[in-house]
């Protein structure tokens, strides 16, 4: 059989990194662009269920969820900040686009990503990290008996989901403002944190990345105590198993200050979901063809 010339070229676009140079003005560009655009691990299962209920806002359309009776009273003011961000991981951190890239071509180097990544498991531990409670991954063997193999395979998956988002996405970051970078190194940041902040526009990716998913605010002493228990009850039975990871989500930030909100999942096998940030991507039909 003779080779067809056109599916060679679409086969060898499509495993080409993509650039905003290389983009044009699409017609099924977004209207508008969001202040700044994600992308992050969205947490499935259990882990979503507990975790947007505990910060009290679903992050898929930006609503509250409302407090049951005998919840403490103090969750509002323990989730304030991750609250802000919805429930999520962070692969790629907020950015805003840079010069001459779009939200289409944004969309097109998200699905490339995550068609270049296969499903896995992460093994999941409550922990405090820089002062806050968030999910961790497991780094020995968990409590609840998954294979230390196992453990191992999914943090490695994970690390090479992590790396691969921070470097192919990066010509649609634009670079941090000044303010931006002042606040930034404000931070008790070590040489290597701010090399990545040099490099990346943040300090924590590569080498420093620490998977987490943000459950409070900065706490301490008797808050930091309560806050840990009652998350601990609340997964107690239910988290005892990896979490699958089979998709990326671009997340949006509409305007300066407004809280971020789900555009869209990117599955690994090429299906897509859209949340209530939709509108700042190119509609989900148009954007696959």
């Amino acid at each position: 059989m003779s080779p067809d010339p056109q599916r060679a070229r679409r086969l060898e676009a499509e495993r080409a990194p993509e650039t905003p140079a290389a983009v044009s003005r699409p017609t099924d560009a977004p209207a508008r662009h969001a202040y700044r655009y994600a992308v992050y691990l969205a947490p499935t299962g259990a882990w979503r269920d507990i975790g947007s209920r505990w910060l009290g806002r679903d992050e898929e359309s930006g609503a509250p969820l409302p407090r049951a009776a005998g919840d403490d009273p103090r969750r509002d003011a323990w989730t304030k900040a991750p609250r802000h961000y919805g429930l999520h991981a962070t692969l790629k951190p907020p950015f805003r686009l840079a010069p001459g890239a779009d939200a289409a071509g944004l969309d097109r180097a998200v699905r490339a990503l995550a068609r270049a990544h296969r499903s896995f498991g992460i093994a999941l531990e409550l922990r405090t990290l820089r002062g806050f409670l968030a999910w961790c991954l497991v780094e020995d063997e968990p409590a609840w008996g998954a294979r230390q193999d196992d453990v191992a395979a999914g943090r490695a998956a994970l690390h090479a989901l992590a790396d691969d988002a921070v470097r192919r996405l990066d010509p649609w970051r634009a670079p941090p403002s000044r303010d931006e970078l002042a606040r930034r190194l404000r931070a008790d940041l070590d040489p290597a944190q701010r090399a990545m902040l040099e490099t990346w526009g943040y300090p924590y990716v590569l080498d420093t990345f620490k998977f987490h998913i943000t459950l409070t605010g900065h706490l301490a002493g008797d808050a930091l105590a309560a806050a840990r228990a009652q998350l601990a009850a609340l997964g107690a039975g239910r988290l005892e198993r990896p979490m699958p990871v089979d998709a990326v989500t671009v997340y949006v930030q509409p305007s300066p200050d407004a809280p971020f909100v789900v555009a869209r999942h990117y599955g690994f096998d090429g299906a897509t979901r859209d949340g209530a940030g939709a509108d700042y991507l190119p509609a989900a039909a148009d954007a696959a063809r």
